[in-house]
């Protein structure tokens, strides 16, 4: 009986997440009615989750575009050198993005991955001469760690944080 509690908190859980990544913003009063709970459920169920950090924060999507900015993606292979912890805590800290902001760059994701690249980094810059300023900049914070990059300019996101690019003419002017 415990486990099929265990079960339905978790899917309750579940239901209230996606109705967060779909638009965090939502008033708590719709999201309880999309998931058939009280305001109060909901409410103490999104607390819950903060506390275990299960979510980790909230963010608003915006068009970089209109407000100046490229998105740009940095794919990274590691050297075969083990890193030591002062290399690993860098990459690990608020340093990365203090190192990246006076060059006009933003770091929205850094990600450890298994596959051809070791470490792939999200970020926007204002243009493509920003941007290969930071690729430069990380290859001299951490010559024993980077063996090669990749660089590419994202041109349009159909998709971002579960939300739909409302600028679909813009796709259709890229893909002519």
């Amino acid at each position: 009986m415990a486990k099929k509690s265990a079960e339905q908190a978790h899917e309750d859980e579940m239901k209230i997440l996606t109705e967060l990544q779909n638009n965090a913003n939502e008033n708590l009063d719709k999201i309880a009615k999309r998931c058939g709970f009280s305001r109060q459920k909901v409410w103490r169920t999104i607390k819950q989750l903060e506390k275990r950090h299960m979510i980790w924060g909230y963010t608003a999507i915006t068009d970089k575009q209109m407000i100046g900015q490229n998105q740009f993606i940095l794919l990274v292979k590691r050297t075969n050198k083990p890193l030591d912890k002062k290399i690993i805590d860098k990459i690990d800290s608020i340093d990365l993005e203090d190192t990246a902001f006076p060059f006009g760059v933003h770091i929205e994701t850094s990600c450890f991955v298994h596959g051809t690249y070791d470490w792939i980094i999200s970020f926007t810059a204002k243009d493509l001469i920003q941007a290969r300023k930071f690729c430069d900049l990380l290859v001299t914070e951490f010559p024993e760690a980077i063996q090669h990059y990749d660089l590419e300019q994202v041109l349009y996101c159909v998709r971002k944080h579960h939300v739909y690019n409302p600028s679909r003419k813009q796709l259709e002017e890229l893909m002519k």
